[in-house]
This record gives C-alpha cells, structure tokens and sequence, in this order.
C-alpha cells in the first residue's frame, strides 16, 4: 500500500469530513438495504507476532508524537468553564458512534457545540457545497474517469462501486479524488450509511440539535473541497487505483485505524500505516504537500475560529481526530492560545 493510498485514507476517516458525507450522498438509501459484516484484522497484532523489531520502531515513533496519547481533552483558561474537544473518525461504526461515558457527559452539559463544518446538518446547504465550484468536484471539459484508467483499472472501479451499490455512470465524470472517497470505504461502511446511519461528527450534531444546543462550525464545505482540489490530479489517480489495488485488504487496514482510534493510540496511526506499506521514490514531496494543505492549515483554521467560541467556556468541540496531536496539531496550537489543555482518561 504506497503513500498516495495511505494519506487519503487519513483524509477519508481522521481529517476530511467531506469524504464521509460525500459517500453517503452517493450511496443509494433502500428501505431494506443488506447487511454486510465488517471481516478486517488488526494488521498491527500481526505485525507484532511477525516482525518485532518493526513493530517497536513503530512504537517509539508513536511515543515521540505530541499529544498522540487520548481522543479526549480537557480545554481551560483562568475565569472560564471547562470546555472540551473530541477526537472523532468519522464513521458509522458503532464502537465509535459510543463516546466515552466521561465524552458523553461533558457533551449533555455544554452549552455551545463545535464541529468541522455545520453544513452537514442540512443536506441540501452541503449539496449546495459540493456543487457551488463544479470545477473543483467534476470534470468540465468533457474528461470522464474511463479516459484516465487502463482497462484493468477501470474494470476493477466498476466492480468496487457495485460493491457499494453505486453504479459507475453517477461519478463518471467526477474527479478521482471524489471517486476516491466512496472506495476507500470497506463495504460494511457503506452499507451502513445506506440504511441511513450517521457518522459521529453528524450524531454529535444531531443530538446537539434536538438538545436545544447551538452548533458553530469551524470551516465550510467548500474549503475542504478547495484544499483537496489544490493537490495535483495526478496525486489523486494514484490514490484512486491503489484503492482498487487494494481490495478486501481496505477492510484490515480500516479495522486497525479503529482499534487504534478506540485505545486512543492516535500517535500509531501514521507510523502503524507507514509500517505497512513499501515507501516508494518521491513520495516525500507527496506526503509534505498533502500534510500541509490537507492537514496543518487547516489545524490553523480551527484553532483559530474556535479560540473566540471556547472564549464562552462550556463548549464541547469534535475534530477529524488526526488533527488533534503533532507540533502543529490543535492541541498545541489551542496552548498558544492561552489555553491548559490535557487529555482525560
């Protein structure tokens, strides 16, 4: 699994809310859609009974990630209530969609909460998003996806989407990147998302609304369609066949992303997928590009627009998970803002 595949499944579950919501509106919503079992493996167990050495250098580079250790944080300033934010993948996985009872309190009593964008709230205001800037979503000059496959690849995307119960004339003029966030997903996401389930950031919303609570959001849809559209088109092919390479194995690699979310072990989550995958030349440049645009901007914006609402105090906030640790996370970004934030077990 090279490094195009990897870093798009960081965007697809920790960083981009967009590709969530953008494989629910493609995913047609029978009123008796199937059932589809999850099968992944955790791919690190495996690693650690096969290769140890590897798994412990995975484990050291884990353990020097700042603030990789919880999902959970507590957010003070002198004269303010306590205000919080959540890690979240966004998925509708029922491990996932359960906070952790101390989460689940702290969002009951807070007054104001924060999530990416609040335009997931109202699906025509997010279609409005996705359509707003059509040159960032699909092809205009008459490009379809079967001109930039081989045979072989586009066989194998027609195959994948009908999987997921997608028929390959609803994104055959839409950008691989687009395309991108519908197969990245195993088949029990997908399904899951068919039969109308929410992913956490949509629940938390949700619940908030029917609480009585106001909802900010910290970034519109359509910039995290800018920032995705801002990376090369040939970065995004890659992804797209790698995901069709991939396969069944899509399923193990999402199950130990989620093993590891839910142990709060997110400092893994990149060594745990560079671990697994063969480095190829010129990737470097790749990861950078993509680690700046897709991730440490944006972890500018939030903790920016989210200072004056955690100014207020009592507020429960939820971020893409993999935007919380690092230097340049929010965690630390929210520190020098004047705020004590420490994880809560």
């Amino acid at each position: 699994m090279p490094a195009h595949l990897l870093l798009w499944l960081i965007a697809a579950f920790h960083v981009l809310l967009l590709a969530a919501l953008f494989a629910a509106f493609l995913t047609a919503r029978p009123a008796a859609a199937e059932d589809v079992a999850c099968t992944g493996r955790n791919l690190m167990v495996e690693l650690q009974q096969n290769d140890p050495a590897r798994y412990a250098e995975a484990l050291k580079e884990a353990d020097a990630t700042p603030n990789g250790k919880g999902i959970f944080w507590k957010i003070e300033k002198p004269g303010l209530a306590p205000s919080w934010v959540l890690g979240s993948m966004h998925v509708t996985d029922p491990r996932v969609l359960a906070l952790p009872p101390r989460a689940q309190a702290a969002h009951d009593a807070a007054d104001t909460i924060i999530i990416e964008s609040d335009e997931i709230l109202d699906e025509r205001k997010a279609t409005a998003a996705l359509l707003a800037k059509p040159e960032l979503t699909m092809f205009t000059d008459g490009t379809t996806i079967d001109k930039l496959l081989s045979p072989e690849d586009y066989t194998r995307l027609e195959t994948g989407l009908k999987q997921r119960g997608i028929p390959i004339s609803a994104v055959s003029r839409m950008r691989p990147w687009m395309i991108s966030s519908a197969v990245a997903l195993p088949a029990c996401e997908i399904a899951r998302k068919a039969k109308g389930a929410q992913f956490l950031d949509q629940k938390i919303a949700t619940d908030a609304i029917s609480e009585g609570k106001q909802v900010k959001g910290l970034e519109t849809l359509a910039e995290q369609i800018q920032a995705m559209a801002d990376l090369p088109v040939e970065f995004h092919l890659k992804s797209l066949i790698q995901t069709l390479e991939l396969g069944d194995k899509m399923s193990d690699v999402v199950e130990t992303m989620t093993d590891l979310y839910l142990s709060g072990d997110i400092g893994m989550t990149m060594p745990m997928l560079k671990t697994v995958t063969p480095e190829e030349e010129g990737e470097n440049s790749d990861y950078a590009a993509f680690e700046q645009r897709v991730i440490l901007d944006r972890n500018k914006v939030m903790a920016e627009r989210a200072t004056p609402i955690l100014d207020n105090g009592n507020v429960f906030m939820a971020v893409g998970a993999l935007h919380l640790p690092g230097r340049e996370g929010v965690i630390e970004l929210l520190r020098k803002q004047g705020f004590t934030v420490t994880a809560v077990n």
